[in-house]
């Protein structure tokens, strides 16, 4: 589609992609929407991003990144259907993380059918340069039906200018006021005579006390912008001080899908070439405060529950990375104060022999609060099992402690008894498939 024009869309949920090719030097980018009504948000509400991932309505919800073979693609999910009347626009934005749009090869936004995998739009943004945040497209209702335009505006003051352009309170460090100077009082004069006459006491009827005002009614909260990346030079954050208090929150695992060579086989008569697909898999250790011990994982369909303990729920199995969404745990934060301590961990099921020559992230993703982003990209030995990160109970606060720890398991042992040695859990094991 060329900048400007606009396509019919059915009233429907679609699938909005943004796409680029990722590299050196390349800035991360991340999709967002924002829902207006006369060209502004009602609240902050209506933005929906990395910190604020669905919208009250269920109309948006962003879901997440996805890297294959160096294309990037940041999704969300727009219900159209859910889309409250009142709503006139949905923007379909993106915003630059270290850098801007000029150093981002490929850009795209392209609307498709989740079901189908139709392709119902599509366009390519090709004069980027010094932008930090877009509106690449937007959706909007015109007599009754709802059409996609593309729309290529860019803003050279990153997300935070997008999002106060539209009407979002963007929370920022605000400079301490100045008391006002006393006025400059000019030297005193004496002045001599008699003293002035004093007047006569005059009697006041009495006066009734005033009445106490109400008190304000409480500010909104503004958006958080900011994102939290585990490294080893800060590697722990409290949820509660990123504002992760309460709801659930969501362990996002993503890898770069690419065949991994199995051997050869033959196929009337000549030599082929066997690939299999890379199968990571997300799991967790838990240990309550009540002392029950266990691990979520798709081995032996241990899939937990989210309402009753152990208050994690993986939410299924990706064989071939080819998901969308990848693979998913929950933690159920209502319930905190049950948890002593969580191991988040990934282990390669099959297509790969190490994490060292793969690509995969992680992000713990609250309910409210700041996303928690790790890489898994900097292993050097033959390991497949890596413990990611420690979530530990301190007081009613939950802790999460990088750990980044690529762990070779012995001859015979088990990448989950690997993390069960290395962590000391002290849990008996048996075989188990699936």
């Amino acid at each position: 589609m060329p900048k400007g024009s606009n396509v019919p869309v059915p009233t429907t949920a679609l699938r909005v992609e943004l796409g680029w090719r990722s590299g050196p030097g390349v800035p991360d980018v991340d999709a967002s929407a924002l829902l207006l009504v006369s060209g502004k948000v009602r609240s902050d509400a209506d933005f929906v991003f990395y910190n604020q991932p669905a919208h009250s309505s269920g109309a948006v919800r962003h879901e997440g990144k996805r890297n294959e073979g160096g294309q990037v693609g940041d999704a969300l999910l727009v219900d159209l259907a859910r889309v409250e009347p009142v709503i006139e626009t949905v923007v379909l934005a993106a915003s630059s993380d270290g850098g801007s749009f000029g150093r981002v090869p490929g850009l795209y936004i392209r609307v498709l059918d989740p079901g189908s995998g139709t392709e119902i739009a599509r366009f390519d943004s090709a004069d980027a340069t010094v932008e930090t945040a877009f509106v690449l497209g937007e959706f909007y209702r015109r007599q009754g039906s709802w059409k996609f335009r593309a729309v290529g505006q860019g803003y050279g003051s990153g997300l935070e200018g997008l999002a106060t352009d539209y009407g979002i309170t963007v929370d920022e460090p605000q400079g301490a006021a100045t008391p006002a100077a006393p006025a400059p009082q000019g030297p005193a004069t004496l002045v001599q005579g008699p003293p002035p006459p004093v007047a006569p006491p005059v009697t006041m009827p009495p006066v009734a006390p005033p009445v106490a005002p109400l008190p304000p009614a409480a500010p909104p909260q503004p958006v958080r912008l900011t994102k939290v990346t585990l490294t080893k030079e800060a590697p722990s954050v409290s949820l509660s001080k990123q504002g992760g208090t309460s709801g659930a929150m969501r362990v996002n695992l993503n890898w770069e899908v690419r065949k991994q060579f199995k051997g050869w086989g033959s196929k009337r008569g000549r030599a082929v070439a066997m690939h299999a697909d890379l199968d990571l898999d997300l799991c967790a250790l838990y240990e309550l405060s009540d002392g029950r011990k266990g691990v979520v994982q798709a081995l032996g369909n241990a899939f937990g529950a989210l309402h009753q303990p152990p208050f994690i729920h993986l939410d299924g199995d990706d064989r071939t990375g080819a998901s969308a969404s990848g693979e998913n745990l929950t933690i159920n934060l209502d319930h905190k104060q049950s948890f002593r301590r969580v191991l988040i961990f990934v282990t390669i099921y099959e297509g790969a022999r190490s994490f060292a020559d793969l690509h995969a992230t992680v992000t713990l993703q609250p309910l409210n609060g700041a996303p928690i982003d790790f890489s898994l990209d900097e292993c050097t030995v033959p390991s497949t099992v890596c413990a990611l990160a420690l979530i530990t109970g301190n007081g009613g606060d939950l802790m999460v402690q990088r750990e980044a720890r690529y762990l070779i398991p012995e001859r015979g042992v088990s990448p989950q008894r690997t993390v069960d040695y290395a962590y000391g859990w002290g849990m008996n094991w048996t075989p188990g498939r699936k």
